[in-house]
């Protein structure tokens, strides 16, 4: 029996066992990293969204993400209050707010940049080029078996 009694010891779990495990030490040693910065790993994919995409809306913002705008609002409320980033209306339409980082928040989006830089080194270490290309295909392959549950459509960033 699996660990709820529901699940025997197979490959797969195994398998789905390890890559949580490995999501999660990555989450945890990037959000220790990112704490530096100011900003939490949500804000953060939030302005490096708005790093390379300069004057988006917050709905197109959200519909990027596949969140809500109610969602995308709270972050971006923080962000603005942070000094990270600043609304300017859309010329094209009073409606809409574009927007745009500050040099605050551009410091922090190089920072982060070096940060997951590093993690990639470190993650990484002794791979070889044929390892990184068969993880890639691996990856590929149960991404792709996935699709019978998430169409293409409904994936997100």
């Amino acid at each position: 029996m699996g660990r709820f009694g529901c699940r025997g010891d197979t490959p797969e779990s195994r398998a789905i066992e390890k890559f949580i495990k490995v999501n999660k030490r990555h989450r945890r040693a990037l959000d220790g990293k990112l704490n530096s910065t100011g900003v939490f790993r949500s804000q953060h994919q939030i302005l490096m969204f708005i790093v390379d995409r300069p004057g988006v809306s917050q709905k197109e913002l959200a519909e990027q993400l596949g969140v809500s705008t109610a969602t995308v609002a709270v972050s971006l409320k923080k962000l603005e209050q942070g000094g990270y980033i600043s609304r300017i209306v859309d010329p094209r339409d009073n409606r809409y707010n574009q927007l745009c980082v500050t040099e605050k928040g551009k410091e922090v989006a190089r920072c982060s940049v070096s940060i997951f830089e590093e993690m990639e080194k470190v993650m990484f270490q002794g791979f070889t080029q044929e390892e990184f290309q068969l993880l890639g295909q691996l990856l590929d392959r149960v991404y792709d078996n996935l699709k019978v549950y998430v169409p293409e459509k409904e994936d997100i960033i």
